[in-house]
């Protein structure tokens, strides 16, 4: 992962919100906070929270006696989070999910959507977890299937290499598709200490956009992908755009498109032991 990966700023956290959190994170949204749920947790903490989309989820299914704490590293997304009203309380508080500021044994629930692929340290950021996590405790994050199982991104990283073919942009490939493999996730995993009951299970949805332009803002300007854009070629936002839009006309018809998305669930339970962090 590259140091710009993970940079939400500027008109980023606002397109974020308004085109990518409803084709994309939303459906996956609901699915964790129904799972996390049938926990019946007291305290949760939810890390790179982005604009809300789990966050408002889990305000709506868990007791209002139930604490949730939503970090992010990135003041302008939960900036924007705090826009959208939640009729419960939330603690929203920005903090590194690689060093987090809590005691050990603080929360029974730990969940992240799709940020774990963020992470320059993975192992760093799942004993991080497990640290701030009570004995028996669970932490449950999503992290998207590869590139060639999502139908839009696929869309998008074959237009922005039509138009920049001598340096294609790569951050879709590289860091939101990048961690899909259930094999590397697992020996991360029990290199943070986590041993008992992981669990990993595919969760395959659709992906709707009313036209082809909104799907193509939704990446280009609702993701790090525009810095990477506009790194190679000044002023290229809108051509990128255009490009997008294009791809999406010619692989799924005019008006409304639709695709298929997919993401591992994963489930890892912190055995009863004295705690701490392993790394």
């Amino acid at each position: 992962m590259e140091s710009s990966d993970a940079v939400f700023a500027g008109s980023v956290p606002e397109n974020y919100e308004q085109y990518t959190v409803p084709m994309f994170f939303a459906p996956f949204a609901a699915d964790i906070a129904d799972r996390v749920a049938q926990l019946a947790p007291d305290s949760v903490l939810e890390t790179a929270a982005g604009t809300g989309a789990v966050t408002r989820q889990l305000a709506g299914v868990l007791p209002e006696a139930t604490r949730i704490v939503a970090t992010d590293l990135n003041e302008g997304m939960l900036a924007q989070a705090q826009l959208v009203e939640i009729t419960r309380p939330v603690e929203w508080l920005v903090a590194d999910a690689l060093q987090l500021p809590f005691d050990d044994d603080t929360f029974d629930v730990v969940v992240c959507q799709f940020g774990v692929m963020f992470f320059p340290d993975g192992v760093r950021g799942f004993s991080e977890a497990r640290r701030v996590l009570a004995p028996g405790g669970t932490f449950i994050f999503n992290a998207w299937d590869s590139i060639e199982h999502n139908d839009f991104a696929m869309a998008v990283s074959a237009a922005c290499e039509a138009m920049l073919p001598d340096d294609p942009p790569r951050f879709l490939e590289r860091t939101p598709f990048g961690y899909s493999d259930e094999a590397q996730i697992r020996a991360d995993l029990a290199a943070a200490g986590f041993v008992d009951d992981i669990t990993i299970v595919t969760e395959t949805r659709r992906s709707i956009a009313p036209d082809a332009v909104t799907a193509a803002l939704s990446f280009v300007e609702g993701t790090p992908l525009r810095g990477e854009i506009e790194s190679r070629k000044s002023g290229s936002l809108a051509e990128a755009t255009t490009a997008a839009a294009a791809e999406f006309v010619a692989r799924f018809g005019e008006g409304a498109v639709e695709g298929s998305m997919q993401a591992l669930v994963v489930t890892a339970s912190r055995s009863g032991d004295a705690g701490g962090n392993v790394t």
